[in-house]
């Protein structure tokens, strides 16, 4: 970072490439392992619902603690970078371990053995990922320079969600069997999620340094500052509860792909074109999302994106009727949105922690992004559980042989509305809290003034 503010072009690649980890983590668990539980292993959808749901509510439990030790660190230490390389190192031998069931095991054994892997997983990703969130505010204050890093950071997200989506489905074809194919799969992701963390850790090395105060670092005064952060801003309220809800809407449609594409498509490699018709859209797209909020305010085209997003997923509602190419279009649309549903919010949040900061006296970036860590994987996982849920409640038939199975006409319905109509209300529900949200650029921009003229 300059003094001026402006981010190197190294710190803005460095940080923008721990996006491909990310990606990953975010994007291959909600595709594939409901469907790697029900359809694999043969566990009941709503047992499957609640392995994943084990994992993110022990996210919830750590994650703020998480961040409250990383802004110790980042004071005593000057760097969160310690935590990121231990996320970095661990994560892939955990992530491989979930997809290494032993077929010899029961049912229940194996769905034990993948909710342990995965709780182990999603507490290393977390190490890394919390301390990675609360970057952004410490490596630049200004207003558009955070816009820039974001946008650069979710471009790289969208190519990475491309590449995983439907990468990660090609690899575990491409095995001699279904066991062989997800070891496959799950050994190349943890390569690269390894590597882009800890090359997105180097940038850790260019934030300023902060001053956290002197509480003790206990699990109590942890959540006791999570708590607080969460009260005295508001503009973290609405940001993190619009974030949350429209986590839970992508979610259901993440984990709804390959039902979709394997029931209602009839072809479960279509998943691959369904994420190339979603991501293809967002690369070209988040530079425009950008530019709508250098023009007219992050907040605002926030608003036309989950509006965007919305009125593209009811149209999937359409798949009652047909199933024709037409739903690549909609997908296409809703790609679009969802590239501005993460960059914008990802680029508010620096300007919350900022904000709390010069209000507050003092950083809370890593306690802020415990919390903001939480709430993203929670949203994004519950809406897995969601999703499992709707099949449970539409009699889907769990197997560890598909295609003698024939679903009846209540579990495609099911699956249908948990992939269009769904998402479209969570998002629309989103948009009252957006428009409470209160940080604008003067607000961000005055009080940046304050700081530098001493006041």
């Amino acid at each position: 970072m300059t003094d001026a503010g402006v981010l190197h072009c190294r710190t803005v690649v460095r940080y923008g490439i721990g996006s491909v980890g990310t990606a990953a983590f975010g994007t291959l668990p909600g595709l594939v392992l409901v469907y790697y539980l029900t359809d694999t292993l043969g566990v009941p959808a709503l047992a499957a619902g609640i392995v994943i749901a084990v994992a993110k509510i022990w996210d919830v439990v750590i994650d703020p603690a998480i961040g409250f030790v990383s802004d110790r660190h980042a004071e005593a230490r000057g760097s969160r970078r310690p935590l990121m390389l231990l996320g970095a190192a661990a994560l892939p031998a955990a992530f491989l371990v979930t997809f290494a069931v032993p077929g010899a095991l029961p049912t229940a054994a194996q769905a034990l053995w993948v909710a342990v892997a995965f709780l182990l997983s999603a507490t290393a990703f977390s190490l890394f990922q919390v301390p990675y969130i609360a970057l952004p505010a410490e490596l630049t204050d200004d207003y558009d320079q955070r816009t820039r890093l974001l946008t650069v950071r979710v471009v790289v997200l969208a190519l990475g969600i491309l590449v995983f989506g439907a990468g990660g489905p090609a690899l575990r074809d491409a095995g001699s069997s279904e066991a062989v194919g997800y070891l496959l799969m799950a050994a190349v992701t943890g390569v690269l999620m390894g590597v882009s963390m800890w090359v997105a850790s180097r940038s850790a090395d260019d934030a300023r340094r902060v001053v956290v105060g002197d509480a003790p670092v206990s699990p109590a005064v942890a959540y006791r500052a999570a708590i607080a952060a969460l009260r005295r801003s508001r503009a973290l309220r609405m940001l993190l509860g619009a974030f949350v809800l429209q986590g839970l809407a992508t979610g259901l449609m993440l984990a709804g792909a390959q039902y979709i594409a394997t029931w209602v498509l009839d072809s479960e490699s279509a998943v691959s074109v369904l994420f190339a018709a979603l991501i293809a859209p967002a690369l070209i797209c988040t530079p425009l999302w950008g530019a709508i909020a250098r023009r007219w305010g992050k907040e605002v085209g926030f608003v036309a994106a989950t509006a965007l997003f919305a009125l593209a997923a009811v149209s999937l509602a359409g798949l009652w009727w047909s199933s024709g190419p037409w739903v690549y279009g909609s997908v296409a649309v809703a790609g679009a949105a969802y590239a501005g549903m993460q960059a914008l919010p990802m680029a508010m949040l620096p300007d919350v922690i900022g904000h709390d900061e010069a209000t507050h006296g003092e950083s809370a970036a890593g306690t802020i992004g415990g919390v903001w860590t939480a709430g993203e994987t929670s949203g994004m996982a519950l809406g897995s559980v969601l999703f499992t849920l709707a099949l449970a409640i539409g009699g889907y038939i769990s197997s560890d042989e598909p295609d003698a199975v024939i679903q009846p006409g209540s579990a495609l319905d099911a699956m249908i509305v948990g992939f269009s109509v769904l998402p479209a209300v969570l998002a629309l529900v989103s948009v009252p809290l957006i428009l409470r949200y209160p940080l604008r650029r003067t607000t961000i921009e005055t009080m940046n003034d304050k700081v530098v003229a001493g006041d």
